[in-house]
């Protein structure tokens, strides 16, 4: 059962922003953003992957409240992502502890603006599987507004030659 909340398209509309801002600064436009159970952001990531590939927007913001928040916290706390979180972000929410993602673009629409691009060699697998694997729930809410979602990633995926 998935429960939207009252604030959850502010923070979408805050994350989607943070990925055009990534797309801006160079990076691939991607983002994530960290929320507690009182509505404050603890964590704010952009994509840094074209100098670590495994630094995601996800994994940033999760490095950013991990050593700093209690299970307890991170449990009741959501993270926002501008796409679905790849497996290996997928990961890293279940291990950290997150309760809850909502997400704006899936992970399958993604797939279509990224053809076989090597700079975003997508598993297809959808986080609900992963998380699905696992010994305690994670609520899933997406994809929210994936035409808006779109808009960081057109002709970004495509190479000049």
């Amino acid at each position: 059962m998935t429960n939207l909340l009252p604030h959850d398209d502010h923070f979408l509309t805050r994350v989607l922003a943070l990925a055009e801002q990534s797309r801006q600064e160079g990076h691939h436009p991607f983002a994530a953003l960290v929320v507690n159970a009182q509505g404050e952001v603890i964590a704010e990531a952009m994509n840094a992957s074209s100098s670590d590939r495994t630094a995601h927007a996800e994994m940033n913001a999760l490095r950013m409240v991990s050593s700093s928040h209690s299970p307890a916290q991170l449990a009741a706390a959501t993270l926002y992502s501008s796409a679905e979180p790849c497996a290996m972000c997928a990961g890293g929410i279940y291990w950290s502890g997150i309760g809850r993602v909502v997400y704006a673009l899936a992970e399958a629409s993604l797939l279509e603006l990224t053809g076989n691009d090597p700079d975003n060699p997508t598993l297809s697998l959808p986080c609900r599987e992963v998380f699905a694997r696992g010994q305690r729930p994670v609520e899933v809410i997406g994809p929210r507004r994936e035409e808006e979602a779109r808009r960081a990633h057109l002709e970004f995926w495509k190479k000049q030659t």
